[in-house]
């Protein structure tokens, strides 16, 4: 179904498709999720999203970029709900190489490789539903012409 849209609701549209894809991520993987996530889902999925629709940059690039942004996103949440809100959402301090139990290496690296689920997602949702353009990716940098 191909229909032009305005861009609050189509943002709108992107926003609780990834919180919803966070939150069903959460519960098939920890059996449990809180409704803080699908915002943070929501907001990081927009991000991730909208890199190449600003910027022309190669794939594993576009990644890396995301998974900085998520993890970014991820323990600025973290020291909202868990450190000063106290409600124990989640909790990294037996993983090594963690900040103050809010982000950690482990999940920056998943990051970067579940970015490229969300990119191909969200370009395949604005190509097909929100009649943008097909999305073509690279592995490497541009060549100079």
């Amino acid at each position: 179904m191909n229909y032009k849209i305005c861009l609050p609701m189509k943002l709108f549209m992107l926003f609780c498709f990834g919180g919803c894809a966070y939150t069903i991520t959460e519960l098939l993987f920890r059996g449990n999720s809180h409704w803080t996530m699908f915002i943070l889902g929501g907001i990081c999925f927009l991000l991730v999203g909208g890199i190449n629709e600003k910027f022309d940059l190669s794939l594993p690039v576009q990644m890396a970029v995301s998974s900085l942004i998520i993890t970014a996103l991820e323990f600025l949440c973290g020291c909202i709900v868990n450190l000063w809100l106290d409600w124990k959402v989640w909790n990294y301090e037996q993983l090594p190489f963690n900040l103050f139990g809010q982000i950690c290496l482990l999940f920056t690296v998943l990051w970067f490789f579940l970015s490229a689920v969300g990119i191909f997602t969200d370009d395949i949702l604005r190509w097909k539903m929100f009649c943008e353009e097909k999305p073509v990716y690279r592995l490497t940098r541009k060549r100079s012409e």
